[in-house]
């Protein structure tokens, strides 16, 4: 009899278990559903957020078809900063510029006549940030200095900003 009865209160045991997994199943699932939805609206949010800064042309243009014209060691004093230190920069710049681009056939073989008027551009953009700001937003830094010179040069010939080599103090 015993036996008979232990199995019973299993076999209760067990249905009850169902009844609260299925309770519990019915309660969470719309609200994970839920979450996962504004998962995935932040997260094509903050896609968004990254890729605003890439232009369409550097984004178009094939490798055969890309110049570059490299600006060697620059120095930079930055902006100073709360610590109270003069901070300063050293970098090497590099140009990447579009081949088939109609402001390249204007500018691209002088650009070396225009080298201090780039410099000049590269060095107040940069002189504008401390050194906190230089460290934590270098790509923002690089897409301003891409957004100035193309607006200097009035063409989008130049499709990226790169810092190959960077010295910071």
């Amino acid at each position: 009899m015993k036996k008979n009865l232990m199995s019973v209160v299993i076999l209760v045991l067990v249905f009850v278990n169902l009844i609260l997994t299925a309770i519990v199943t019915i309660t969470i699932l719309p609200q994970t559903r839920k979450s996962n939805e504004l998962i995935t609206q932040i997260c094509s949010a903050i896609d968004l957020e990254l890729n605003s800064g890439a232009t369409s042309a550097k984004l178009d243009v094939p490798l055969e078809q890309v110049a570059n014209y490299d600006i060697a060691d620059m120095t930079i004093n930055l902006k100073d900063s709360a610590d109270g230190k003069a901070h300063y920069v050293t970098l090497s710049i590099s140009l990447a510029m579009d081949t088939k681009n109609d402001g390249y056939k204007e500018y691209g073989d002088a650009m070396t006549d225009r080298e201090s008027l780039i410099k000049n551009q590269i060095n107040t953009i940069i002189s504008g940030y401390t050194y906190e700001e230089f460290n934590a937003d270098t790509q923002g830094i690089q897409d301003k200095i891409l957004r100035d010179l193309q607006t200097m040069f009035d063409s989008d010939f130049i499709i990226s900003v790169g810092f190959p080599t960077v010295t910071c103090q």
